[in-house]
């Protein structure tokens, strides 16, 4: 496998750490090599969160601009301000209604570079479900459905599974499989 590159943002309280634990832990049960770091601004006031994720052959554990395969980001402002470490052709996964994302001025700067968008209410649909706070495994979803690598939906299925403490755990997964069904 090639080197990958993955980027995790949000606010705090909103589940990145959990949400890099998953992938990071995927990783691992595959036998990737994986190193992972966490930036955090004020997120126990609700401040930026954002967290790298490397897999494959890596001599730092933070991402540089310009090459992260994929952007996962559970804050609509908190992608734009993320974007720069996208590598051209990588791919942005965003918790916001499909036609509010992206802003019409940012549409040059995603088309020039090839960047893949992908929009999804993943804060809807966690709600819809009764979990608000659940918005990170909707979105996990809503990528598992778009993307097969470096992960598929069965080991990222089977990792929440095994880290989900047993009393979130049947919710977690039914918060995952509606991401994954495209179900707001």
């Amino acid at each position: 496998m090639e080197n990958v590159n993955m980027i995790f943002c949000g606010l705090g309280g909103q589940g990145i750490l959990f949400m890099t634990k998953i992938f990071a832990r995927t990783a691992l049960d595959k036998g990737l090599q994986t190193l992972g770091a966490e930036t955090h601004g004020m997120a126990q006031r609700g401040g930026s969160v954002v967290s790298h994720l490397k897999l494959g052959t890596a001599a730092s554990s933070l991402v540089r601009e310009q090459t992260a395969s994929f952007l996962l980001a559970l804050e609509e402002n908190e992608a734009y301000r993320n974007l720069p470490f996208l590598a051209p052709g990588g791919s942005i996964y965003v918790n916001a209604e499909e036609d509010e994302f992206p802003r019409k001025d940012v549409i040059p700067y995603i088309e020039k570079q090839g960047i893949t968008y992908h929009a999804f209410p993943a804060q809807k649909t966690a709600m819809a479900l009764g979990n608000p706070m659940s918005t990170n495994l909707a979105l996990m979803g809503s990528f598992a459905s778009l993307e097969n690598k470096p992960f598929t939906y069965e080991e990222l299925r089977q990792t929440i599974v095994s880290v989900s403490p047993a009393r979130f755990r049947e919710n977690n997964l039914k918060v995952f499989d509606a991401g994954f069904g495209g179900q707001p």
